[in-house]
């Protein structure tokens, strides 16, 4: 994933554990002004399908979220050293602490080459707040909540200090000590309620270039701020609406299932679950086309992952769609992997922690209109309302 040495570096480069979290750390930035694409793992930077030059903003999909821990390390570590040169460069983390988030965090640390590492996780939009060092989902601490219960990254801890027991914590409401304590160096944790907390900790560092940044789509957004473009925000016009648009659903997360739930219950919608005897069946005309990994996890995730994404690239043989949806970070990869895309050239920001764009890759792939959630974002009309914006029907 080596930049040949002409590539100018971006403004500002995004390293994600999956596809998703590289999609929501980059679409704030396209919102304030910044063009930005999405790049999955292995694709290179400078390549064909690779990211925008200086000005832009380039997200990469490590892909470190599958892997071992070493593995993982190894691969933030060589990104971080790629894209060392970028204005601004954030480590995303999930905002529940699933994944190697300690060994990744200090590879890329290494790897950038920048002394100081701030660390702020907190999602407020979706009800992820770090209190006192500790990390919470609507009020619950992460560990004790549906997350621990995850059947591919289960949350072994909420507590910060025990992930990376050699930083300093920093309190919501002193930001200020940043400004005292960065150019020492370090590790700092910021505890964070609100996206008030999260402006204040980025105006409190004097200087952006020196720090390797680290958190959610709360922190990007805040960076996205203070960094916005002059000018009107960047939008969406240009999408056509969809007329056969594709809801593909692979995550097991309660969230997104009560959200397909809803929208399979759509009148007229055809919903399949993938690798079955036939994928969606007759449902050429349906209004609402759904294909799903089982609600049952009985099968190995990655296997089950897998099938979903051939069945999506079988449909877009034999009966292709205008329009997609993905949820998972995971899927979202295997999918676009599946249709012989490179990325996703990001259009807007539709709702917080999501990301809308365009398939971006070889000639042979359509831009087809795409819009990627994670798993345990939204509320249970999400689905409906990500249908609604890539049709046009949103009244």
């Amino acid at each position: 994933m080596r930049p040949a040495p002409s590539v100018t570096p971006p403004r500002v480069a995004v390293l994600a554990d999956d596809l998703t979290s590289a999609g929501d750390g980059a679409a704030p930035f396209r919102r304030t002004g910044h063009p930005a694409r999405v790049l999955l793992s292995g694709s290179p930077i400078g390549g064909p399908g690779g990211g925008p030059g200086g000005g832009g903003v380039l997200a990469v999909d490590l892909g470190s979220r599958l892997l071992d821990e070493t593995a993982a390390a190894e691969r933030a570590r060589e990104a971080a050293r790629d894209l060392a040169g970028a204005e601004l460069l954030l480590k995303t983390v999930d905002s529940t602490l699933r994944g190697h988030v300690a060994a990744e965090v200090r590879a890329a640390r290494e790897g950038s080459g920048r002394p100081a590492v701030v660390v702020a996780p907190a999602f407020p939009a979706e009800g992820r707040t770090t209190r006192h060092g500790v990390q919470y989902v609507r009020g619950v601490r992460v560990d004790e909540s549906e997350f621990a219960r995850d059947p591919a990254h289960p949350v072994r801890t909420a507590d910060l200090a025990r992930v990376l027991p050699e930083a300093v914590l920093v309190g919501a409401d002193r930001p200020e000590e940043l400004t005292e304590l960065l150019p020492d160096g370090g590790l700092f944790v910021c505890s964070a309620a609100t996206d008030a907390d999260l402006d204040r900790i980025v105006a409190a560092v004097p200087d952006h270039r020196a720090v390797l940044w680290v958190g959610s789509p709360g922190l990007a957004a805040a960076l996205a701020r203070h960094h916005a473009l002059p000018g009107d925000a960047a939008g969406a016009a240009g999408l056509p609406p969809a007329r056969r648009p594709l809801v593909a659903v692979g995550s097991a997360n309660p969230a997104t299932r009560r959200q397909l739930a809803l929208l399979a219950a759509e009148p007229g919608a055809a919903s399949a679950v993938a690798g079955g005897p036939a994928d969606l069946p007759g449902a050429a005309a349906a209004p609402v086309r759904i294909l799903h990994t089982p609600h049952e996890r009985r099968a190995d995730p990655a296997e089950l992952t897998r099938l979903l994404a051939d069945s999506v690239a079988a449909l877009a043989a034999r009966d292709p769609f205008d329009g997609l949806v993905l949820t998972g970070g995971e899927t979202a990869e295997a999918v676009l992997r599946a249709l012989g895309a490179h990325g996703i050239d990001l259009h807007d920001e539709p709702e917080p922690g999501i990301a809308r764009g365009t398939l971006a890759g070889p000639a042979d792939v359509p831009p087809v209109p795409v819009v990627i959630k994670a798993g345990g974002f939204g509320d249970e009309r999400t689905l409906l309302r990500l249908h609604a914006l890539l049709t046009g029907n949103r009244g």
